[in-house]
């Protein structure tokens, strides 16, 4: 794997970590207001929008590695079925959760947003660092 990858691949695990951190502060502050079960549907909430961060940079990995071979059109084939089989295992993760699990709504979402703006602030610093 390129230096580049490599730096790219250790800096998607330090924002999938600190998404996961705070995921957990969003719990506790549930937790604290509203009790157990809203903790349980925060974390739950944020572990949606984490596995989807781990989807993506599994899906950038395997894409950047067919550019790199020479395939671009598999690439990008590789990051827009990734973001359908993301986009549909979101949505069947929370009819999961709310549907079937009686999580509580509100405190599910905030967790998923929360912990989403988390990886959308850090990807655009990494992006302003790396001109």
């Amino acid at each position: 794997m390129e230096t580049s990858a490599q730096g790219l691949v250790l800096e998607t695990r330090r924002i999938i970590l600190i998404q996961l951190l705070i995921g957990l502060v969003v719990a506790a502050g549930f937790f604290i207001a509203k009790g157990p079960w809203d903790a349980m549907s925060a974390l739950y909430g944020g572990a949606i929008s984490a596995v989807s961060a781990l989807m993506l940079r599994w899906g950038v990995v395997q894409a950047g590695g067919a550019v790199q071979q020479g395939e671009k059109k598999k690439g990008e084939a590789i990051l827009y079925v990734g973001a359908a089989v993301r986009f549909v295992l979101i949505l069947i993760l929370f009819g999961i959760g709310l549907a079937i699990m009686g999580l509580t709504p509100v405190a599910t979402v905030a967790g998923f947003v929360t912990v989403q703006l988390v990886f959308l602030f850090a990807a655009r610093a990494l992006k302003q660092r790396q001109g």
